[in-house]
């Protein structure tokens, strides 16, 4: 691949990307393949925002930024969680600066356009004889809210969310997100493209040397190339325990063999995942010595639930165990900057301090997410470099790598 990064066609550039390799430099420092991201991959899929238990009133509300469109998610007086553009309709002005708080009314801070919580311009200062105010409401997002999980989308025609909403919401019922409450959030600015963010993600290869917090807790280290037969038995009794104790919950072991559950599939359902799989011996939840914190989450009667884990590309992963769970959401800055916000998440009757107490519940995602974000911005700084040229995937190892770089080019090349 020769040229420009700024003349780089990306619907060209996706189908000369050889299989199994890493994909070339342009793809995390161009603009032109950078804006090309944002309108055929963020504004077209169903995008995590966040949390409905983080709005739990009405008027309670949160912004978001996805690239140059700034969002609003807000809970009307109905109990109903919509989304809109953060975008006064008289001259464009952002209409809510703050990341998240309570309005009674949305209210332009240039000219005073007042608009209720459902959207609909309320009054337009002097202007009411002029215009015929029931078009010029807020400009609304698709919005979804999946057991407490809250999905919008930018497209005019967006994706059926039946499928997922079918094939997601029975495991995640069990687990009760949508009776939590946030006990911490924590917002990260990674200096990398949001591909090698996810694309890390989606390997243990670098596990054993850089999570040694993670690998104590999980099985998805070992791949078929150096999982033993010694282990795979352990793994096996493992899951015959496990089984047998989620069976008398009404639950399900989804995936249990060794390596990463495969991840995305390139169809056009193949933007959500969710498995439940094994924890390791001793461990019943993924903290720093596998001891339940905090109070069970949901339906759950005893804490042998392993881990519940979704995926939705492009922005978001959750692990969650019988006590906690832990959300991560992905959104671009620019070619070179994500902003990550991670998010832990307790039974809304659990109290800190006395049910639960951060020090204990936050350590473990905390430190497996601030290793990755260093091993990003380093791996960011080589594609940078001149000396960068496109290395092979392991087929052990990076499978689900190269899933989403495939997934990727086909969302590019629509």
């Amino acid at each position: 691949m020769t040229g420009a990064p700024e003349q780089l066609d990306p619907a060209v550039a996706a189908g000369v990307c050889p299989e199994w390799r890493s994909l070339p430099g342009e793809f995390f420092t161009s603009d032109e393949i950078y804006r090309a991201d944002i309108d055929r991959v963020w504004r077209r899929g169903w995008l995590f925002a966040g949390h409905d238990c983080e709005i739990p009133n009405a008027g309670n509300y949160f912004t978001l930024n996805l690239g140059t469109d700034p969002l609003i998610v807000i809970r009307g007086e109905d109990g109903v969680v919509r989304a809109f553009h953060n975008v006064c309709r008289h001259r464009g002005t952002l209409l809510c600066r703050e990341t998240s708080g309570t309005a009674r009314q949305l209210v332009c801070p240039y000219h005073q356009w007042v608009y209720g919580k459902d959207g609909k311009l309320l009054s337009c200062r002097g202007m009411h004889e002029e215009l015929d105010s029931d078009s010029l409401g807020l400009l609304p997002v698709a919005t979804e809210n999946l057991c407490g999980f809250i999905f919008v989308n930018l497209d005019d025609r967006p994706v059926d969310f039946g499928t997922a909403r079918e094939q997601l919401e029975p495991m995640l019922k069990p687990q009760g997100v949508d009776r939590a409450k946030v006990a911490r959030a924590v917002n990260y600015t990674v200096r990398a493209n949001w591909k090698l963010v996810w694309e890390n993600n989606r390997e243990c290869y670098h596990c054993n040397l850089n999570h040694p917090q993670y690998i104590k807790a999980n099985y998805d280290h070992f791949n078929t190339d150096d999982t033993s037969p010694e282990m795979m038995a352990r793994i096996d009794e493992k899951s015959r325990q496990s089984e047998e104790a989620w069976g008398r919950q009404g639950l399900a072991i989804t995936h249990q063999a060794s390596g990463m559950a495969p991840f995305p599939s390139s169809g056009q359902q193949g933007w959500f995942s969710i498995n439940r799989t094994l924890l390791s011996d001793g461990y019943v939840s993924e903290t720093m010595d596998g001891k339940q914190v905090a109070p069970l989450m949901g339906d759950y009667t005893d804490n042998t639930v392993g881990t519940l884990r979704l995926r939705t590309v492009p922005n978001m992963w959750c692990h969650a165990s019988c006590d906690h769970a832990v959300s991560t959401r992905l959104l671009p800055i620019d070619k070179a900057t994500t902003e990550v916000r991670v998010i832990w998440l307790v039974d809304e009757k659990a109290e800190e301090g006395s049910d639960y107490c951060l020090a204990e519940l936050m350590p473990f995602w905390q430190l497996t997410s601030e290793q990755d974000w260093e091993l990003c911005e380093a791996a960011q700084l080589g594609v940078q470099s001149i000396g960068y040229r496109p290395g092979p995937y392991s087929k052990n190892k990076e499978y689900n790598v190269e899933r989403f770089v495939r997934w990727y080019l086909n969302e590019l090349a629509k």
